[in-house]
């Protein structure tokens, strides 16, 4: 009863930390169980694994929306695939999948990159409906990618291991960066857009211009994935080099601009650091109820195999995806569904990255999600001229998403499970 009334109290737009909170204390208020629980649960968090990492990131990746790093990294791409058939289409993917999974969110991808690649595609002959597409959808599943905040929140909530779910978004990632990839030189070449010339001097000049920023993914990609560095100890290292780089080489960030990201940054994990302590009241109601078992009992006899249930549980994440925020769809949801999955043997690491790939679809899916809107805003476009031109490349999401999800080794098979 309490979840279902928080689910409605988060639809309609109340804050997230008032809906956890309710949702803790009405559960536990039913079930006559002390209230004092909910404070202790609360408290509880900071013995939670890697969460320091939450506002070290948060903080890097404002650094990085506010300098002009995604601009000097489309310099380097366009460079090295502007060539390609509809190259300039691959750079938008790649490059909104790159700032996504460093800023942790599409939205503000949208908003960075928006103006600068539209015009460029428009200017390049692409048609006006796909570039529309390709900028809304292009960077929602950098999300699989480190050090994607998402990721390290369903590692938290779920008590998965981050570097094990870091590790399995890998081929479903390339999987979806291939797929769309292929796409955009499809109807690059069918519509004739001319290519860019592939210049070694202008290779050397836009590498020269991006050198320090340029080894901030590999840093990450190595570290965490060799095991050479935890989670939290990457934050420490990225955020660190990122501070130095903006401030003190590029001078994209002045001084006196620090405290204005921080708060911007720190307003973020502040938010989901609160959201996860009324989460973490929430969790314990549910297991101290066995929600999860009663909701098994209630569908094991219309869902009997797992592969049905995985199809249900996408077309659920889906519809979740596009009403509500990630971190408010992580902390709601999760909880609820990882018991079940477990009861139709899907692997935690696997069901957290069919859990990713949907909220990352779900952005951008009719009617109502959210990178739908900003794009509308951002590039002053109607809304259902927005929803027309995310069509062909949801399809290919769709089609990237059953691959995910109905063959597990995509996932698996580079952790030995």
């Amino acid at each position: 009863m309490s979840q279902a009334i928080a689910l409605i109290l988060a639809l309609i737009g109340v804050p997230l930390f008032a809906v956890m909170a309710q949702s803790a204390l009405f559960g536990h208020w039913s079930e006559e169980i002390d209230l004092q629980a909910v404070i202790i649960s609360f408290y509880s968090l900071a013995e939670l694994e890697f969460l320091d990492s939450l506002p070290l990131f948060a903080f890097s990746g404002y650094l990085l929306a506010r300098s002009n790093a995604p601009q000097r990294l489309l310099r380097v791409s366009n460079v090295l695939v502007g060539w390609l058939p509809g190259g300039l289409a691959i750079v938008t993917i790649w490059v909104c999948t790159l700032v996504t999974a460093l800023t942790g969110a599409s939205g503000v991808t949208i908003i960075a990159l928006g103006g600068l690649l539209f015009p460029a595609l428009l200017k390049s002959g692409y048609p006006e409906r796909f570039s529309l597409g390709v900028t809304t959808t292009g960077g929602s599943l950098g999300l699989l990618f480190p050090p994607s905040l998402p990721v390290i929140l369903f590692g938290v909530v779920s008590e998965t291991p981050i570097e094990d779910l870091f590790v399995a978004g890998i081929l479903p990632g390339l999987l979806i960066l291939t797929l769309l990839s292929g796409y955009a030189a499809f109807q690059g070449g069918r519509q004739n857009v001319p290519r860019a010339l592939f210049s070694w001097r202008e290779l050397v000049s836009a590498g020269r211009g991006a050198i320090w920023e340029l080894p901030i993914p590999i840093l990450i990609a190595l570290g965490v994935y060799s095991g050479k560095f935890t989670v939290s100890e990457a934050a420490v290292i990225v955020t660190t080099y990122l501070l130095f780089v903006e401030v003190v080489i590029y001078r994209d960030i002045q001084l006196r601009q620090i405290g204005s990201v921080a708060r911007e940054s720190m307003v973020l994990a502040g938010g989901i650091l609160i959201i996860l302590g009324m989460t973490m009241a929430v969790t314990n109601y549910i297991i101290t109820v066995d929600l999860p078992q009663r909701l098994f009992e209630w569908i094991q006899p219309y869902i009997t195999s797992k592969y049905a249930f995985l199809l249900a549980l996408n077309l659920f994440l889906l519809l979740v995806g596009c009403m509500i925020d990630i971190y408010a769809a992580i902390a709601l949801v999760v909880p609820l569904i990882l018991p079940i999955a477990a009861e139709y043997e899907v692997d935690s690491v696997h069901l957290g990255i069919i859990f990713l790939a949907n909220m990352g679809i779900g952005y951008a899916t009719p009617p109502v999600g959210l990178n739908l809107f900003i794009a509308s805003v951002r590039f002053k476009q109607p809304i259902l001229k927005i929803y027309w031109s995310c069509i062909p490349f949801l399809m290919v999401l769709l089609l990237a998403l059953a691959a995910i999800t109905y063959f597990p080794p995509l996932s698996l098979w580079l952790l030995s499970r």
